[in-house]
């Protein structure tokens, strides 16, 4: 795969857009806060429509199908569960949409669903820019996520004025959508968070299983070497109790690990800890904890 080197997103570009934002679950809703309060201009549409109603008081447009919100949209972000579902949304969205928009595309949706993306983008003649994110729940509502974004050169101003309004980094991985090189970047830097989170929890049961009180070893590895920051975000939730004030839900999660997975097998690597993390993260979400925080990976010691 050709690499190109990360570069920022153009400094100093603004311009008002109108935005549709298709799929307002935990991500979708942060983001579409902020790019209101840039001074876009924002439809919504989700799957439960309550969910996207609820954003009404915030300044967006609820509407009841995609195609409608798609209508005379400048650029369309979709911000939904996969790559299936990314695909018949746009696919009902197709009506509404103006020739030559820009669909983002922020989606995890691995490497297997990228060709079909991209043909439907081409079949819909908008342009596509793949741009998965780097943030869960807090960073989403404060706008400082990382994007990851591959596109043209020519559209990267318009992209900027979205990008602008959710991230304080962006990286532009290629000129590309399709080569999914966004995506493959993405899976890398989940494949770290999955096994931070998959320790957190090994850790934390591990201790309480000794008699070793967590927060015990918690202060052994204060400010060292061993500390993590991410690492002490997930056990505060574990040993607080606060698993269902969900950051990054434990169903999406164990996507993520299956995506990455699947491109792992697919370049001859075998990834033993992210198998393990992956079965744990199956577990709890066969239990019935898939909306609770990832950190519920913990119940499955």
């Amino acid at each position: 795969m050709t690499q190109t080197a990360p570069t920022p997103s153009p400094e100093g570009v603004f311009r008002s857009l109108e935005i549709a934002v298709l799929g307002t679950g935990i991500m979708g809703a942060a983001m579409t806060r902020n790019l209101v309060r840039a001074g876009h201009g924002v439809r919504v549409w989700n799957r439960t429509h309550a969910t996207a109603a609820a954003l009404v008081a915030d300044g967006a447009t609820a509407t009841a199908t995609p195609a409608e919100a798609v209508h005379e949209a400048d650029v369309v972000l979709t911000m939904l569960h996969d790559g299936p579902a990314t695909l018949e949304v746009m696919r009902h969205a197709a009506p509404g949409l103006r020739p030559g928009a820009l669909w983002v595309q922020s989606a995890t949706v691995g490497l297997d669903a990228q060709p079909a993306i991209a043909a439907l983008a081409a079949e819909l003649n908008v342009i596509l820019i793949d741009a998965p994110v780097l943030g869960t729940r807090e960073p989403a509502e404060l706008g400082t996520l990382t994007v990851l974004a591959a596109g043209p050169e020519d559209v990267r101003a318009t992209a900027s004025s979205v990008f602008d309004a959710l991230a304080t980094r962006t990286f532009w991985t290629g000129d590309d959508a399709a080569a999914g090189s966004a995506q493959r970047l993405k899976l890398v830097a989940n494949s770290w968070v999955l096994a931070i989170n998959n320790a957190a929890g090994e850790v934390m049961a591990l201790a309480q299983g000794l008699g070793v009180a967590p927060e015990l070893f918690l202060e052994l590895i204060d400010g060292g070497p061993l500390d993590s920051g991410y690492l002490r975000t997930k056990a505060a939730l574990i040993l607080e109790d606060r698993l269902a004030e969900t950051s990054f839900g434990a169903a999406t999660a164990a996507k993520d690990a299956e995506l990455i997975l699947a491109a792992a097998g697919t370049a001859g690597v075998r990834l033993d800890a992210l198998e393990g993390a992956r079965a744990r993260l199956d577990r709890v979400v066969e239990d019935g904890h898939g909306d609770e925080d990832m950190a519920a990976a913990y119940r499955a010691s």
